[in-house]
């Protein structure tokens, strides 16, 4: 499909007026040739790896920027989970690739890098176990590293001995980063049916179905999609709703289609996906809750929230794909609490609550997302948060995640500051009565029916 003069200029009018971005250029990078089982050895074919692959990607963005007027936010990089690379390795301290990304992320100047992960939804081998071991200290002694843990899956149910120790590890992420209000815990996510191909941190891996280098791209847009959605009557129907956000993501989502061509033709990697997810942040008029509200909801959290959301994401989508010659990643709407105004002030309110936010994830594109959670809530607790979250994805056969910070020091009520596209963080109420039992019996929650397919 051609790209329209016409179609270029409507997109720089939502740029100047609406906050529309390129939320993230994220080049995928495999590291299957930097097995080693030295750990120094592994470290330096990391580091040259990563460097040498990705040296192009922030002048290229930056250039794409220049031309085109449209924002890129984040340039990222991901990598193949560096568990299966340091299966090899003998160390028990992995960290020291975490140090490695994080260099060569210093010397591309990118933002972030995803990949210090493992996948273990059903079971945990000595390096998976190794590298988990270490995340904790990996998160707190880098800047720009990112954690994933893939728990659960529609084909193999959920591990919920990971769900346990992933529990401990979000928590010592976030006491070994008080001094930053629990940043570290900000760096981690725990995934059920985790994809290979998202753009989007903390959760980007680089899959092994994947060829050496791969260019996917981020869109954005609650903004666009906001200011698209006040041109309607407060008379109009559902139905006309959901026809004005079909037509609105087929705008942004041709943006991200252009800029992905480009910047892949020009840094000589494959084309991948465009995640046409309206992700928020924490600069006004850039809100989904505000979204929800337009299309009707009191406030984000109350009565018809989780309908709205429904019809938001599924419009999102259907608009969004006619756009793209290869959609893919996590696509829908983000519902991150610390990155959204409009979620930020109804959690305040009392209007959103944990249990809320959790029905919203049914029909939202990940999970419980970036949200803290009083610094006394035990290791149980969180264990059941992240195994109702799982037990979501795998039922629904979605990708689901966890992303919670626990707020060491502070109580509901508080609200955690780190600044940037990750905002502040409203400290949340937990239901205190998670029992001492169903969090240690371990095991296997067993596959569901629908994973039987073939």
């Amino acid at each position: 499909m051609a790209i329209t003069p016409e179609e270029v200029a409507e997109t720089l009018s939502m740029v100047s007026q609406q906050n529309l971005d390129l939320r993230t250029i994220t080049m995928g990078i495999s590291l299957f040739g930097c097995a080693d089982e030295s750990m120094d050895r592994l470290c330096t074919k990391v580091y040259d790896r990563i460097t040498r692959t990705a040296e192009r990607l922030v002048p290229v963005a930056d250039e794409l920027e220049r031309e085109y007027g449209i924002p890129i936010a984040n340039k990222r990089v991901s990598v193949t989970p560096i568990a299966q690379i340091a299966a090899g390795c003998a160390d028990a301290d992995l960290s020291p690739v975490a140090h490695a990304m994080n260099r060569a992320a210093q010397t591309l100047g990118i933002d972030f890098m995803g990949g210090f992960s493992a996948l273990v939804h059903k079971g945990m081998g000595d390096a998976d176990r190794r590298l988990i071991e270490s995340i904790p200290h990996a998160l707190a002694t880098t800047e720009r590293v990112c954690s994933s843990v893939n728990v659960a899956s529609v084909r193999a149910g959920i591990n919920m001995d990971a769900v346990l120790l992933m529990a401990h590890k979000i928590r010592e992420a976030a006491e070994l980063t008080t001094s930053i209000d629990c940043y570290g815990a900000a760096k981690l996510v725990v995934f059920s049916n985790m994809v290979e191909d998202s753009p989007f941190m903390a959760g980007a891996i680089h899959g092994s179905g994947e060829c050496d280098a791969v260019i996917n791209v981020g869109v954005s847009g609650p903004g666009v999609m906001a200011a698209a959605l006040q041109e309607l009557p407060s008379t109009a129907s559902l139905m006309d709703v959901a026809e004005r956000i079909k037509q609105t993501a087929f705008k942004i989502t041709r943006a991200g289609e252009l800029m992905s061509r480009e910047a892949a033709r020009r840094l000589g990697a494959e084309k991948g996906i465009v995640d046409l997810s309206l992700a928020p942040t924490p600069a006004a008029g850039d809100s989904v809750a505000r979204i929800l509200e337009i299309i009707g909801v009191g406030e984000c959290g109350g009565p018809g929230t989780t309908c709205a959301l429904a019809l938001l994401n599924d419009a999102v989508k259907k608009g969004g794909v006619m756009a793209s010659s290869s959609v893919g990643g996590l696509s829908g709407a983000f519902i991150p609490v610390s990155e959204d105004a409009g979620m930020i002030a109804a959690a305040q309110d009392g209007a959103l609550s944990l249990e809320k936010l959790e029905a919203m994830t049914c029909v939202c594109s990940v999970g419980l997302d970036m949200i803290a959670i009083p610094g006394d809530t035990s290791v149980e607790a969180i264990a059941g948060i992240i195994a109702d979250e799982m037990a979501i994805g795998v039922i629904n056969g979605k990708t689901t995640a966890v992303r919670l910070i626990p707020a060491i020091g502070h109580a509901e009520g508080d609200l955690l500051e780190f600044g940037g596209l990750f905002g502040s963080a409203p400290v949340m109420p937990v239901n205190p009565f998670a029992g001492s039992v169903f969090a240690h019996r371990g095991g296997r929650f067993p596959a569901p029916l629908n994973s039987l397919r073939n």
